[in-house]
C-alpha cells in the first residue's frame, strides 16, 4: 500500500508540475491571462493557464487507472504490477461508471471555467451549469449524500446544492497567490486518511491525486505566483473535493458507531466556510451582488493588517490544518469527544472573527 501511495502521488506530482510549465507558455501565447483590475489585489499580468494542467493531470490520471485495471485483468504481467502496490483491478472496474461520468463532470467544467477564464459569462449562468453538471453526477454517479433518506432525487438535488457551493467556495478562495489550491490539497489529505481508513481504494487514490496535482501546482502558484488557476482550475478542484467528501464513508468507519463523523467534511472545510460566508454577507450587507469579486476575502482583510502574501497564505494553511486534524478524528471519538471537537472549531473561527474585527467594518479598496 505504501507503494501504491508513493505511485500516485508522485506520479501526480510530476505530471501536474510538467503541464503547469507547458499551460504558462501556452497561455501567454494565446493571450489567456489576468490583468490588473479595482477588484483584483495583483498589479501586473499573469497567465491563467493553471487549470489547464489541473484538468489535464487530473483527466489523465483517470484515464490511466481505467487502462491499468483492464490491462491488468488480460495481461498478467501488468496483473502482478498492480497486486504488487497493494490494490486488485476490481478495485477501479467496478466504477468504470462512476469515473466515465466523473470525467466526463470534470470536462464540462473545465469547459465552462475556460470560456469564462477568456471571455466572461454571467454568474448565473455559470451557477446554473454548475448545478445541472453537480446534479447529473450526484443522480446518474451515486455520487450523493445519503442522510439515510430513500428518496434518490431529493439526495441527488441536496448533492448537487453542496457540490455547487464547494465548486463556489473554491472559486472564491481563488484570490490569494497559493490559496485556493493549498487549502484544498489539506481538505484532500484530510478525505484521504479517513477514505483510507475505511478501506475505500478509489476514493483515496483519487484523492491522493488531487493532493499531488495540487502540490505540483503550488510550485508555480505559491506567492509570489507565475500563474493562476482560474476558473478553468477552481471550478475542478473544487468540484473533486465536493465529490471526495460525498463518496468517503463516515458512518461505517466509526468505531464508535456513531452517525456524527458524517459531519467531518463540515469541520475540515470550516475555514474555506467561513470566508464564503463572510464574504457574502458583507456583499449584501453593502449592496452587491455576492457573485461579483471584490478585495473583501479573509486573506485580503488580513492583508490590511500588514501581512505579506506569504503570512497571509500560510496563516490560511495553519487555520485549515487545525480544523482538518480535529476532523480526522471525528470517527473514534465518543459524543463527548465530537462536542469537544466542534466547539474548538468554532473557538478557531471566532479567533479568527476577533482578529479580522479591527477591519472588518472599514471600507474595503476600490
Amino acid at each position: 500500500m505504501l507503494l501504491y501511495i508513493l505511485t500516485v502521488l508522485l506520479g501526480s506530482f510530476l505530471a501536474s508540475a510538467l503541464l503547469t510549465v507547458a499551460s504558462r507558455r501556452l497561455a501567454l501565447r494565446i493571450g489567456l491571462v489576468a490583468h490588473p483590475q479595482a477588484d483584483r489585489y495583483h498589479r501586473q499580468v499573469i497567465p491563467l493557464g493553471g487549470g489547464i494542467g489541473i484538468f489535464l493531470t487530473l483527466a489523465l490520471s483517470m484515464l490511466g487507472a481505467i487502462l491499468v485495471s483492464k490491462c491488468a485483468t488480460i495481461y498478467s504481467p501488468a496483473n502482478a504490477w498492480v497486486e504488487r502496490v497493494g490494490i486488485k483491478p476490481d478495485d477501479f472496474l467496478g466504477h468504470l461508471k462512476e469515473l466515465a461520468t466523473l470525467l466526463l463532470c470534470t470536462t464540462a467544467l473545465f469547459a465552462l471555467g475556460l470560456w469564462d477564464d477568456k471571455r466572461r459569462i454571467g454568474p448565473l449562468l455559470k451557477l446554473a451549469v454548475q448545478l445541472g453538471v453537480a446534479f447529473g453526477a450526484a443522480f446518474f454517479a451515486d455520487i450523493r449524500i445519503e442522510l439515510f433518506i430513500e428518496n434518490r432525487l431529493l439526495t441527488s438535488l441536496l448533492s448537487a446544492v453542496w457540490i455547487a457551493l464547494l465548486m463556489n467556495v473554491f472559486n472564491f478562495l481563488d484570490n490569494m497567490d497559493g490559496a485556493s489550491a493549498g487549502i484544498a490539497a489539506i481538505v484532500s489529505g484530510v478525505l484521504f486518511v479517513a477514505a483510507a481508513s475505511s478501506g475505500q481504494i478509489l476514493v483515496s487514490g483519487l484523492a491522493l491525486i488531487l493532493v499531488g496535482t495540487l502540490m505540483g501546482f503550488l510550485l508555480f502558484n505559491f506567492p509570489p505566483a507565475k500563474i493562476f488557476m482560474g476558473d478553468a482550475g477552481s471550478l475542478v478542484v473544487g468540484f473533486f473535493v465536493a465529490v471526495l467528501s460525498l463518496r468517503t464513508t463516515y458512518y461505517h468507519q466509526a468505531l464508535s458507531g456513531a452517525w456524527y463523523p458524517v459531519l467531518l467534511p463540515l469541520v475540515a472545510l470550516a475555514v474555506p466556510l467561513y470566508d464564503f460566508v463572510s464574504v457574502t454577507c458583507l456583499r449584501i450587507s453593502q449592496g452587491k451582488s455576492p457573485l461579483v469579486g471584490d478585495t473583501q476575502h479573509f486573506s485580503h482583510r488580513l492583508q490590511r493588517h500588514g501581512l505579506t502574501d506569504t503570512q497571509t497564505v500560510l496563516t490560511l494553511y495553519l487555520a485549515t490544518l487545525c480544523t482538518g486534524l480535529s476532523a480526522t478524528f471525528l470517527y473514534q471519538v465518543n459524543q463527548v469527544g465530537a462536542i469537544l471537537i466542534f466547539l474548538q472549531t468554532l473557538m478557531i473561527l471566532l479567533i479568527i472573527a476577533i482578529f479580522e474585527s479591527k477591519v472588518r467594518h472599514e471600507k474595503a479598496p476600490n
